[in-house]
């Protein structure tokens, strides 16, 4: 028998753990949705990315699993395990690949219990989901749509999706100066984002970001609002001093969710490989992207309006958080590369 053909009420899906990759499985929870509309879903996820999922529409209710914090060490594992236990879940489907995941959801007793059969866990789930060469070569979006369509739940799922309530919404538009019916044509903020998470392999210059914002602004008039998270306020600043252009820089001034914002209301946002990156796809914001050590063919941006840019390296993608050598991949990428990305982007939008 199918998945969505028993009788399930109640289910809890756990995230990964980056904001970009949470972002890419937002199909596969529309397919959730789709293939079990009135079941209840909760998502399990790490203090950051939860923020991503408050206010989701496919999404019943967040669990916060912070290891940092209150479920740090193994009593913190237990704690965890047992306030899954009293949601009485019917069924858990794992996004995220690691064994601690399925390992959690068979302490909290969840009957039913679907993933990739990766890192040793096959024993643990239920309904196991063979991962091969051709699943590992998807793009990440496809890789968790894969999951589900090998646990017999069918569906496309459509696009990726984020959402904003009206007041998170009328905040950014406050903060950016702008009316909030403004039309995506007419708004005239560029985002420029040099962090990325995952390591400092993936970040283009700040100095670079900087003159593509003042090009920006010297030929279509364009505003410029630099990005990014806790940590990558240094990064940001450089972009701000580097330039001879105004900028409005809230890099580690803002929560998940009025970055969220803040980009949704961008005419276009240039940044490196990273969660923004995917935010702004999720939003139908034209991205200009930068990619070196990363593969595009996994980890682009899923929107209608993007352009990767990149440069022929023989060393790429490496997929290393750090280069081991000179970051020829990132360093020959110019400005003027990314410029002729975000004029073509902008063109197309207007």
């Amino acid at each position: 028998m199918r998945l969505q053909d028993r009788p399930i009420d109640n289910i809890l899906v756990r995230s990964v753990n980056w904001i970009g990759d949470a972002v890419m499985t937002t199909p596969a929870l529309s397919m959730v949705r789709q293939a079990f509309p009135r079941a209840r879903i909760t998502l399990a996820a790490n203090p950051t990315t939860a923020e991503l999922f408050r206010h989701h529409p496919h999404c019943d209710g967040v669990l916060v699993f912070d290891k940092k914090g209150g479920h740090r060490g193994p009593a913190g594992l237990w704690r965890f395990c047992r306030q899954l236990r009293k949601e009485r879940f019917d069924l858990a489907l794992l996004l995220q690949n690691a064994f601690e995941a399925a390992l959690l959801c068979r302490w909290a007793g969840i009957p039913l219990r679907g993933g990739y059969a990766t890192d040793g866990r096959r024993l643990l789930l239920t309904h196991p989901v063979a991962v091969g060469p051709r699943e590992r070569s998807l793009h990440h979006t496809d890789y968790y749509r894969a999951m589900l369509r090998g646990l017999g739940i069918d569906g496309d799922g459509g696009g990726l999706r984020l959402h904003c309530t009206p007041e998170e919404s009328m905040e950014a538009a406050r903060i950016l100066g702008e009316a909030l019916s403004t039309e995506l044509r007419d708004r005239r903020w560029v985002g420029l984002n040099a962090g990325a998470a995952y390591g400092s392999a993936k970040r283009w210059r700040p100095e670079r970001f900087a003159a593509v914002g003042d090009r920006l602004a010297e030929l279509r008039g364009m505003k410029v609002l630099v990005l990014g998270g806790p940590g990558e306020e240094d990064a940001a600043r450089e972009i701000q001093d580097a330039m001879t252009r105004p900028a409005l820089n809230v890099a580690g001034k803002t929560s998940v969710r009025e970055m969220m914002a803040l980009v949704s209301r961008c005419r276009l946002l240039v940044t490196n490989d990273s969660g923004p990156m995917h935010v702004a796809a999720a939003f139908g914001v034209p991205v200009a992207a930068v990619f070196g050590p990363t593969d595009p063919e996994a980890t682009s941006p899923r929107s209608p309006s993007f352009r990767v840019v990149s440069a022929q390296c023989e060393c790429a993608p490496c997929l290393l958080r750090q280069c081991p050598r000179d970051h020829r991949c990132m360093e020959s990428v110019s400005a003027d590369d990314v410029l002729r990305a975000a004029l073509e982007l902008l063109e197309e939008a207007s």
